[in-house]
């Protein structure tokens, strides 16, 4: 199962950015603390699970990360400690809210709780002069999101698509536009996530809606829409990485689904396919982001272009299997002497062609004085 399919996308978060903004707001002034980076070569990086390449024979090593070790002489304290967005905002917002240490020197979350870290001040600006790769290589359709412009405070750690999954063996037909999941022979065989920020953007799109720049107004449709398919029992339920499993046995023939989970799904059951609807689907990233008051924000910095060298970029796409932030990971991957490391390079969704790319786009990010009527909103229809 893949990392992504962990995250539960609850909205758990809302009161503290919807009515602590001011009070937990940090200045600029008030970010960094003494690096201790050139004495102390070490780092502290907390991740999603399953959410890096391991050893076949030893999963407790990972090759891409001990490869920056031994060129850099800079060891990595690696932590799996993240496993929801809300969670773990709860686990380190008294610290950053307090101008405390965090006890992390790069944390990776989605780009919709990352606007949250940008909007409080709790993330550090990286050096760009220390990041030759990402500078050069970073895909230029994720260089300047809403939420940071130029990319300043955060740098991908991957991307991905939410999009339509189904089965098209059990369904008997393509789907290809968002509308079509509303046909009535899928009646009770629907599933949408059950998190506002991962949800909502899909089928905003669906109504033709430009998400770069939707309206309260545009929200307030799809939840019209959505809770009269709720009422014709239309949908089956809201879930969160439980679809892989109900759209696998087929109780589910079509779904709101990520891309990456979806690549893992075909491995076992080629009957499944993901589409990114003609209307359009979201693209988003996870982010490598450093908090306020890191110790050894240098050696972040280091290991954040580390990642971002071509080869070493590939070998992690080839595991995770989700948008490659690097397009010139392509070329690697294209070039191995391994077959089915090779087809990678051909999967439009770890590289999207230009085709895909046209119907690609990153959403707006929910404000923080939209967030707490939103979410009350949309979980009374979800039954959170």
């Amino acid at each position: 199962m893949s990392r992504r399919s962990l995250l539960l996308g609850l909205a758990a978060g809302a009161a503290l950015t919807g009515c602590g903004v001011p009070a937990a707001y940090v200045s600029p002034g008030d970010r960094a603390g003494r690096d201790d980076s050139a004495r102390d070569r070490s780092l502290d990086f907390a991740n999603w699970p399953l959410y890096i390449d391991t050893d076949d024979e030893d999963t407790s090593a990972r090759p891409t990360l001990d490869a920056f070790t031994e060129r850099t002489g800079i060891s990595v304290h690696y932590t799996e400690e993240i496993n929801d967005n809300d969670e773990f905002f709860g686990k380190i917002s008294p610290a950053l809210m307090n101008h405390q240490e965090t006890g992390r020197d790069l944390i990776v979350i989605s780009d919709w709780m990352a606007a949250r870290f940008v909007r409080l001040g709790w993330v550090q600006e990286m050096d760009r002069a220390r990041q030759p790769n990402v500078a050069k290589y970073l895909d230029p359709q994720l260089r300047s999101p809403g939420f940071d412009e130029g990319r300043t405070h955060s740098v991908p750690w991957q991307s991905g698509i939410t999009g339509i999954a189904y089965n098209r063996k059990k369904l008997g037909r393509e789907l290809r536009r968002t509308s079509e999941l509303w046909a009535d022979d899928l009646r009770g065989r629907v599933t949408l996530l059950s998190g506002l920020d991962e949800s909502f953007a899909l089928l905003m799109q669906s109504d033709g809606v430009d998400i770069t720049r939707w309206t309260p107004d545009d929200f307030h449709a799809v939840c019209d829409r959505v809770e009269e398919l709720v009422k014709r029992r239309h949908i089956r339920r809201f879930t969160g990485n439980d679809y892989i499993k109900d759209l696998d046995t087929g109780d589910v023939l079509a779904c709101q689904a990520y891309s990456g989970d979806v690549i893992q799904l075909q491995a076992d059951n080629p009957d499944i396919e993901f589409v990114v609807p003609e209307e359009g689907a979201e693209l988003w990233a996870e982010s490598l982001m450093i908090p306020n008051l890191a110790r050894h924000k240098r050696n972040a910095e280091e290991l954040v272009d580390h990642y971002y060298q071509p080869e070493v970029a590939a070998e992690l796409a080839g595991w995770v299997n989700y948008v490659c932030p690097v397009p010139a990971a392509r070329d690697v991957l294209a070039s191995s002497k391994d077959e089915e490391t090779a087809a990678l390079a051909e999967d439009p969704l770890i590289f999207p062609d230009d085709v895909m790319r046209r119907r690609l786009a990153i959403a707006r990010d929910i404000t923080s004085g939209e967030r707490t009527e939103f979410a009350k909103r949309w979980n009374s229809i979800v039954g959170l």
